[in-house]
């Protein structure tokens, strides 16, 4: 991985050295475990795992082996710290394999992080390989095309990712892939994954809505209510960052279809 990205990794956590006081806790990281299902995954590796919130949510309510792989010093230190089996690897690195063996895991992780990648394809290749045959892939990445992103964007001419504004700072410089979901979906397709499950989570727990609540009762209600109804009524693709369940195959369908769960 770049060099600067982890210098930015590390200036945003400066200060922070547990999970109390993690100031980017997001719906994504609510909805793990749950989202396994009956899934039974046995081996679990989650790929750029930062501060380990979705490692230790895991450890802590699923029996399953389960893997933190990170690169930033401060991140494998809090994970340590709470109990996480760690690893620390490359995962941008387009010469060399990731350090697994194939077929080792059931399930792989990797949320909000192909978006800052300059190997995708490599990244893509190598987790399908680690992969069960019957294994699956949990993988977020923003949507450009979500409401939360577009509507912003084409009322003030202004992308979310602003150098000069500190809460889209680390975006502008860290993020340097652009997906939609719908291109994701295909892109993911591309290597051997079929899509089976779209998860939405509702505002609940993040850090977002609890500043909001802790505002004013009334606006987080209707936010909270908002993102609801949208999301059970609109497709996903609507959605600013969905958390996509792709399961290994060798068969894709010409045309991909899966099933969206609100939770």
């Amino acid at each position: 991985m770049r060099t600067d990205n982890i210098t930015l990794e590390e200036t945003r956590f400066d200060g922070i050295n547990n999970l109390e006081n993690y100031p980017s806790f997001h719906e994504r990281h609510r909805i793990f475990p749950q989202i396994f299902e009956n899934r039974k995954h046995g081996k679990i590796l989650d790929i750029a795992a930062g501060m380990g919130v979705v490692g230790k949510k895991i450890k802590d309510s699923y029996n399953a082996e389960i893997i933190c792989n990170d690169v930033c010093p401060t991140c494998l230190e809090v994970m340590n710290k709470n109990g996480l089996t760690t690893t620390s690897f490359d995962i941008d690195e387009n010469e060399k394999n990731f350090p697994y063996p194939d077929k080792h895991f059931n399930a792989i992780i990797a949320l909000a992080t192909i978006e800052h990648l300059i190997n995708t394809d490599h990244f893509v290749t190598e987790i399908n390989r680690m992969l069960t045959d019957d294994g699956y892939l949990y993988l977020s990445a923003p949507n450009y095309t979500g409401l939360m992103y577009l509507l912003p964007f084409l009322i003030s001419g202004k992308t979310f990712h602003n150098p000069l504004k500190e809460d889209s700072k680390y975006e502008f410089y860290a993020h340097i892939r652009y997906f939609t979901f719908n291109t994701l979906i295909e892109y993911i397709s591309s290597f051997g994954f079929i899509p089976e499950k779209v998860y939405l989570g509702i505002p609940e727990t993040s850090t977002r809505y609890l500043n909001l609540y802790a505002k004013s009762k009334l606006k987080a209600f209707l936010f909270r209510n908002f993102m609801k109804y949208m999301y059970i009524m609109l497709p996903p693709r609507w959605a600013s960052e969905p958390v996509i369940c792709f399961k290994k195959s060798n068969n894709i369908p010409e045309k991909l279809s899966y099933k969206k769960v609100v939770l």
